[in-house]
């Protein structure tokens, strides 16, 4: 059954929980719910929560900046006209009215959402989701003096979620965009949107928690948690701090019910600003490129790299002539720093390059072979397209971290199936033993086994050799092409 983001929007972790038949949460965008660049508006101090309006004051500040957003479009839908057929009085005569009532041609129907919208610029800038927006053939926008303006929108980016509509209007209410970067858990918000159709609904909370990510929702996610009510119809409201400045854009929840449970999602200002600005100026996002595959580094992989901590973030295949092979980043290399900021982990540099102008210069600190090595590297524009037979043999050393699964030589036939990229080497995995240490480390059937503790495999003699050299309580490092993409993946004993 396919489910119309417009309604709602149902994450992998639905998936996987409704699969095993078990009662679980679900993933929901907060907006068009089932009815469903500097500003310049005043800000708040701190201060202002000191006394018993503080609360009142930051809504009074805010609320009118927060829109309404309508959309319609034009679906095919079933059922309405008459059959061409009909025009003809011997088809008439013979099927009688009765077959047009059964086999009526599809008529257009119109189709309704809600969801909010932020407006951040005098000359009428507005941001919401793209979700809230998406396929729409007209827009309405409401804001809460009651005055309604048609929207046009400027640009629309999937990745993150954020659309930026426009609207002509004078005198119109506007938020100061906040640092969501300064944002520390704990630390009071107020969510502000149209939940269910019901215009300039604010609700209070925390920060639950910051830097979510690999949520399965956007392919670029760095949340703001909070535990503000937010409900359908919310998407592409404001989520302020007490100053009354903008520093999310809500999103999404997670609940069982549809409504709010308490863990809700917002996009942080600094991600909105930046697609924002780059919608407006470019009409799309250019976001930074490197060239490199990357991974987190857990407690095992740092332990083979000889790390002190689970820190930065490991390349696991680097783009032939990329930017990243030019500056000289090697497949093993650890990031640990960019532009002197500590990486702490994948997404995070990830997000911190796709940030950056195309064509600046940065200086990024990996480890190789344990020690500190810069590196001076131009930023390019991320490309469109990003998605870059034998007898078994089992691993033979005495340690026993490779004894829990078998692989074959990478014939053609395999690579074929595998729709593996020309020129990929290794061994393929073709069996795990149920709870081996392979399989709790997550090696899966189909794995491209490419290197062993750092050392090419070609073959299932090289596989065999190298396995043979692991000592007794020695772990294994594994480079692995799954579905074209490289990461290792660290098995102990």
């Amino acid at each position: 059954m396919s489910l119309d983001r417009r309604s709602f929007r149902v994450g992998v972790i639905a998936g996987v929980f409704l699969l095993s038949g078990v009662l679980a949460g679900v993933l929901f965008s907060a907006g068009s719910g089932w009815m469903s660049p500097a500003a310049s508006a005043p800000s708040m101090s701190p201060a202002a929560l000191g006394g018993s309006n503080g609360f009142p004051a930051v809504a009074k500040v805010t609320m009118p900046a927060v829109v309404n957003i309508s959309t319609t479009r034009v679906v095919k839908g079933h059922g309405g006209q008459a059959s061409p057929f009909m025009d003809d009085p011997v088809f008439r005569h013979f099927f009688g009215d009765e077959f047009n009532k059964r086999f009526q041609v599809p008529r257009d129907r119109r189709e309704s959402s809600l969801g909010s919208g932020v407006i951040v610029s005098a000359n009428g800038y507005i941001v919401t989701n793209a979700h809230v927006v998406e396929k729409a053939d007209e827009i309405k926008v409401l804001l809460s003096d009651k005055r309604e303006f048609t929207g046009k929108v400027v640009g629309s980016d999937p990745k993150s979620d954020i659309a930026v509509i426009k609207i002509s209007g004078k005198d119109l209410p506007t938020l100061n965009w906040g640092d969501s970067e300064k944002l520390e858990v704990g630390e009071y918000v107020l969510a502000i949107g149209n939940p269910f159709g019901l215009n300039s609904t604010i609700t209070l909370g925390i920060v639950s928690a910051v830097g979510r990510a690999n949520m399965g929702i956007e392919q670029y996610e760095n949340f703001i948690q909070t535990d503000a009510a937010i409900n359908p119809g919310n998407s592409g409201g404001a989520l302020v701090n007490t100053r009354g400045e903008l520093i999310g854009i809500n999103t999404a929840i997670f609940s069982r019910t549809g409504g709010s449970m308490g863990i809700g999602f917002a996009i942080p200002s600094n991600m909105a600003k930046g697609v924002m600005d780059s919608l407006v100026k470019h009409g799309k996002v250019v976001r930074g490129y490197l060239g490199v595959s990357i991974q987190d580094v857990n407690a095992k992989i740092a332990k083979q790299f000889g790390l002190d901590k689970a820190q930065g973030a490991l390349v696991s295949d680097v783009v032939s002539g990329s930017p990243a092979e030019q500056g000289g980043i090697k497949t093993g290399d650890v990031i640990v720093r960019l532009d002197g900021k500590a990486i702490e982990n994948s997404t995070l540099l990830r997000h911190r390059v796709a940030e950056m102008p195309v064509g600046q210069g940065v200086e990024i600190e990996v480890l190789r072979d344990k020690k500190p090595v810069k590196l001076n590297i131009k930023v390019a524009e991320q490309p469109k397209d990003m998605t870059a037979s034998g007898e078994g043999v089992k691993g033979e050393g005495k340690s026993s971290a490779l004894a829990g699964f078998e692989v074959q030589n990478l014939t053609p036939d395999i690579s074929g199936k595998l729709n593996l990229a020309r020129g990929t080497q290794g061994v393929v995995v073709n069996s795990i033993e149920p709870g081996s240490a392979a399989e709790e480390a997550g090696i899966q059937p189909g794995d491209v086994i490419a290197e062993l503790n750092r050392k090419q495999v070609r073959n299932t003699d090289d596989f065999r050799r190298l396995s043979k050299s692991l000592g007794k309580d020695e772990s294994a490092l594994l480079l692995v092409v799954r579905q074209n993409r490289k990461l290792f993946i660290a098995i102990n004993p």
